[in-house]
């Protein structure tokens, strides 16, 4: 296998997961030198000091905006890769990253904090544009062997995102008053090199053959991603999905809700993927500053803790590249949910018993590591090749704006609701994340079927026992069967 593949994985990396990552996080650290920012500027223009509510007000329009940019761009994930190819759709991406660093760079100078909103809505768009474009791009440069493998490394730059926007928040880099601009506009590094290094890749083989019908760019681009090697069952296998597809165009997400052929595949990726955000890993990282500052770590501390909980996710999704081809998606699946659902159920009783033993804070933090490495070995890696696994070319566009939109609404909501959800039920709300990551566990082990090692059709076939019965389903099969065996004898 060719180091380009796992280098454009790399590159890909720089401007999809990593860029979302960065965003999350590196929020956090300049949040009150940009109030204190608005409160200047407002009096400034005013000539009053703002309320505190409009301080707040402001505040979570700079931080909630993100997400609704977020859904506009994945939302235009699907039209821009279809129409322009993934490595063009990619390369778009960066223009509104460019964009969003200038104004939030910029936003003090010209004294305006609305630039602050504006650029993170930008940024938003091209995050969720980005996002679902690395996924598609990554999962349909892989080879069958490696086809979850390289997905994930999306799970992997996103923990480094997160992980360099604590960093670069830290006092002693950019996180003081006079750097904060400068902090806000570090996206802009990332979109840069992606816009310099990714020209020199090839396209996506499987969009050059079934979309653009170019066998000679399809051969081509394999050879260039996998090395020189006899991959002709590869390409096969590409034929035969191209010669299932017969010819029909890209399918809308209203189409994924009106096939009957893809309805488990749906049902799958929403209950699986598309409801990522209910698994709690940021109610988890809510309440893990007050844990370990109950343990006995100060206050001014916790910034360094961010960090370990930061290097901990990285390692965890290094963990799972070399478990997810081994040990297969289902298993790793059920078993990690499985895992996180008795550690929210255990936090649920040590939270609230915190102030009762001295030995409570230390199980609790225990539980926290637990829950984090397991979301990192499970979910975090293996949901990032789901859609491109059981959905043929014709219907994957589409599953990526459905997933990507449905999460970036439910980040959005549960960060409007989170903090009523802590102060009505405390640390009880873990069990509505309990009973989401339990009930996954269970339709998971029950229905889902593996994909490691079956190309897309044999996928598709497994699906279709439970999309069809009877005539239906056989005549499904059938059609699936001649499909493969017309293109190997070709």
């Amino acid at each position: 296998m060719s180091y380009n593949l796992f280098l454009l994985a790399f590159v890909l990396g720089i401007g999809g997961g990593f860029q979302y990552g960065l965003q999350v996080s590196i929020i956090n650290s300049p949040a009150e030198y940009i109030k204190t920012f608005i409160r200047e500027t407002w009096l400034k223009r005013y000539g009053s000091s703002p309320s505190e509510e409009i301080i707040t007000l402001m505040w979570s329009f700079v931080v909630s905006i993100y997400s609704i940019g977020g859904l506009l761009g994945s939302s235009s994930a699907g039209y821009l890769s279809v129409r322009f190819g993934r490595k063009k759709a990619m390369l778009f991406s960066n223009i509104p990253t460019l964009l969003s660093a200038a104004l939030t760079g910029l936003s003090r100078l010209c004294g305006s904090f609305e630039m602050i909103i504006a650029g993170r809505l930008v940024s938003g768009v091209s995050g969720g544009l980005a996002l679902n474009i690395h996924l598609m791009y990554a999962g349909e440069c892989a080879p069958r062997k490696l086809r979850g493998l390289i997905p994930m490394t999306a799970s992997t730059a996103i923990a480094v995102g997160k992980f360099a926007g604590f960093a670069l928040g830290l006092r002693e880099v950019l996180g003081v008053d006079a750097l904060w601009p400068t902090l806000m506009a570090t996206h802009a590094v990332p979109a840069l090199v992606q816009l310099l290094t990714l020209p020199f890749f090839p396209d996506s083989p499987r969009y050059l053959l079934i979309d653009k019908k170019d066998k000679e760019a399809c051969i081509k681009a394999v050879k260039e991603l996998w090395g020189d090697g006899d991959h002709m069952a590869e390409i096969d296998d590409m034929k035969a999905e191209e010669e299932a597809i017969r010819g029909e165009k890209a399918k809308s997400v209203c189409d994924l809700f009106r096939d009957k052929a893809v309805r488990w595949q749906l049902i799958t990726l929403f209950l699986v993927a598309s409801c990522m955000q209910l698994i709690g890993i940021n109610v988890v990282y809510f309440y893990a500053y007050s844990v370990f500052i109950k343990a006995g770590i100060p206050p001014a501390q916790t910034h360094y803790v961010s960090l370990g909980v930061g290097i901990t996710e990285i390692l965890t999704t290094v963990l799972c590249g070399f478990l997810i081809e081994r040990t297969g998606r289902k298993t790793l699946l059920w078993k990690t949910y499985t895992v996180m659902a008795m550690a929210l159920g255990l936090l649920t009783v040590t939270l609230s018993l915190q102030d009762s033993f001295s030995w409570i804070p230390y199980c609790s933090v225990v539980l926290i590591f637990i829950f984090i490495m397991s979301f990192g070995i499970g979910p975090a890696g293996v949901l990032c090749s789901l859609p491109t696994e059981i959905f043929i070319q014709s219907y994957r566009p589409a599953a990526y704006v459905f997933n990507g939109a449905s999460n970036w609404v439910q980040l959005f909501t549960l960060g409007l609701l989170f903090p009523f959800l802590v102060k009505g039920l405390g640390s009880f709300c873990f069990i509505i994340f309990l009973t989401y990551c339990l009930s996954v566990a269970i339709f998971v082990f029950l229905v889902m079927p593996e994909t490691k090692g079956k190309t897309m059709l044999q996928v598709m076939e497994e699906f279709n026992h439970l999309n069809y019965r009877g005539k239906k389903r056989q005549t499904a099969l059938q059609q699936s069967n001649f499909s493969v065996t017309t293109v190997t004898r070709l």
